[in-house]
């Protein structure tokens, strides 16, 4: 505990300031990951066991928690673009926050950089006030500065990663609504 005390004291306000983002970032990957993935998860079971119903012929129609049952029940007769304006808009919704997780993929290993080259440079003026370098003050404040880096990168890894799960999801998720929707407008045609 103590030398992460002196991490923090011997370090500049960009240092902490990069860390801090990095940290909240890693919140925020968290936050947006477990809220989309419960809902995604639910909404993709809700919608398998109406799809079970229609394929089964235990129903007619999609369940009544299904997301497209409220766009059907404002039409005289399903039509395929009020099925296709039901399943967008379902998917747009389930999918909030991707575009976070992106974003935070795409730049946390800048930002872990960035502190990364601030902690060098600050390394590097200390230095030069010294009258002599060796390999044993260099090395550990080199060292300390690719922290930022590290916690950059840790971050993208986990935003980038939960990024593709959640999308795969939304996949699973379109994939029923549009089954769905097959076999209601197949229902009409008949």
């Amino acid at each position: 505990m103590g030398s992460l005390l002196d991490y923090f004291t011997d370090s500049s306000a960009i240092t902490i300031f990069v860390l801090l983002l990095l940290s909240v970032y890693f919140i925020a990957t968290f936050w947006v990951f477990f809220d989309r993935y419960y809902i995604i998860n639910s909404r993709i079971s809700s919608e398998a066991r109406s799809l079970k119903a229609l394929y089964t012929g235990q129903s007619k129609s999609v369940a009544s928690n299904s997301l497209i049952f409220t766009y059907l029940s404002r039409v005289a007769r399903p039509n395929k673009a009020i099925l296709q304006a039901a399943s967008s808009d379902a998917i747009r919704v389930s999918t909030k926050g991707l575009t976070w997780l992106s974003i935070i993929a795409a730049t946390s290993p800048f930002i872990g950089l960035f502190g990364t080259v601030i902690g060098i440079l600050e390394t590097f003026s200390k230095l030069g006030s010294q009258s002599s370098a060796s390999l044993s003050v260099v090395a550990p404040a080199i060292s300390e500065a690719l922290i930022a880096t590290a916690a950059g990168i840790s971050v993208a890894i986990f935003a980038y990663t939960f990024h593709l799960i959640l999308k795969r999801k939304a996949y699973e998720l379109s994939s029923l609504l549009t089954s769905q929707s097959e076999v209601i407008l197949s229902q009409e045609e008949e």
